[in-house]
């Protein structure tokens, strides 16, 4: 009971909102790493709307089997094409900056997830400020002892969607 209400605590003093923790499965220490991980993809994130790629692609697995269904819609699958992603992401350098709430995990051995909300703000192709609230899962695997995002899944920005649509995508 001591250690699970330990965990608790380190997850809210994290500032990340982080709420229930199921972890029946976890060995001791992985709620931290996990933790930590997700605090690592949220960093990359954020860098990557400077248009700085490469903590993105230290976070994610880079196996065949990642997945991606990202805020401008679709599903991409395979380090290859998720990785490609990201770039064109990048590219766009859409500034801002996205913070994770009332996230929620649950972890097993060699599996994790987290859920909740991103919220903050971009900006679109046009240069206008866009606030972003929607829901996102993640989805970790622990390879080689470490945490690693094999999945990202988010609720659609219709600004992001357009402009996909309108490149053909």
């Amino acid at each position: 009971m001591k250690k699970a209400m330990a965990g608790l605590f380190i997850l809210m003093v994290a500032g990340m909102g982080f709420g229930f923790v199921s972890a029946a499965h976890a060995a001791e220490g992985d709620q931290e790493a996990l933790l930590a991980a997700s605090e690592r993809f949220y960093a990359a994130l954020n860098s990557m709307f400077t248009g700085e790629i490469e903590p993105m692609k230290a976070v994610w697995s880079h196996a065949d089997d990642v997945a991606y269904m990202g805020p401008g819609g679709g599903l991409i699958t395979g380090w290859e094409k998720v990785s490609a992603i990201w770039d064109e992401q990048a590219a766009l350098k859409l500034g801002g900056k996205v913070t994770p709430v009332d996230m929620a995990m649950t972890l097993g051995e060699d599996m994790a997830v987290t859920y909740g909300t991103e919220i903050g703000e971009n900006y679109d192709q046009e240069g206008n400020l866009q606030k972003v609230s929607i829901r996102a899962t993640n989805v970790y695997r622990k390879e080689n002892g470490e945490w690693k995002m094999i999945g990202h899944h988010t609720d659609l920005l219709p600004y992001l969607e357009e402009s996909l649509r309108s490149k053909g995508a």
